[in-house]
């Protein structure tokens, strides 16, 4: 599997159910990306690790204390298999396809139809880095040298972005129209990141209220 043939989506695990075969260091791993998703997941595995257990304890994750079982599948949206064990993955990638469910296996590339990227998340930012799975770590990287980069400065313009979506739809009666008003205010020639960065917000208003006015 290389990048130029994966489908890039974003999908929205808020409320649904979440399958996670597996309560060790990576099944952890996995569970913390889900729970950023705030996906409702449920851990099948005879033992788990502490930081899952703390979880568990918490009320953050339900447990099911067993072996995996074919029927532990019904009513999931996707699943995730973190076992380490070769049998228990491909049986949790064979019932997931069978059933034509997301399913990832943490490490075997090829039992899975979606892979898990390395995400930078700041505010209503998430900047998504894959490698097609040919190395996590350098994923890993990737996302930390991003998120120096991205700092909380894009975060507080995408939510002013956001705050101005409703103008925009109420007297820009176009597309065009409403791509052209916030190209101007990221694109043009006072770049609002760096204001943000100085701390200038009124600067920032100002550059907005402008951009509102050429618009009209």
């Amino acid at each position: 599997m290389s990048d130029n043939e994966l489908f890039f989506a974003c999908i929205d695990l808020a409320g649904r159910p979440v399958l996670v075969v597996g309560g060790g260091p990576v099944a952890f791993e996995k569970i913390e990306t889900l729970l950023a998703a705030r996906a409702s997941i449920r851990v099948v595995a005879p033992e788990v690790c502490d930081e899952v257990s703390a979880l568990v304890d918490s009320g953050s994750v339900a447990w099911d204390r067993k072996a995996y079982e074919a029927s532990d599948l019904e009513d999931a949206f996707l699943a995730v298999a973190a076992t380490g064990d070769t049998e228990v993955s491909r049986a949790v990638h064979d019932d997931a396809e069978a059933r034509s469910m997301l399913v990832n296996v943490a490490d075997v590339q090829h039992l899975c139809n979606f892979i898990l990227p390395a995400v930078h998340r700041s505010g209503p930012l998430a900047v998504a880095v894959s490698t097609g799975g040919a190395s996590p770590a350098l994923a890993q990287r990737l996302r930390s040298e991003i998120g120096a980069l991205v700092d909380d400065s894009y975060a507080r313009l995408a939510g002013l972005l956001a705050e101005l979506r409703p103008w925009a739809k109420e007297h820009l009666s176009t597309y065009a129209d409403r791509k052209a008003f916030f190209d101007d205010i990221v694109k043009g020639p006072v770049d609002p990141v760096s204001l943000l960065k100085a701390g200038d917000e009124a600067a920032v208003a100002e550059l907005i209220a402008a951009a509102q006015a050429r618009a009209l």
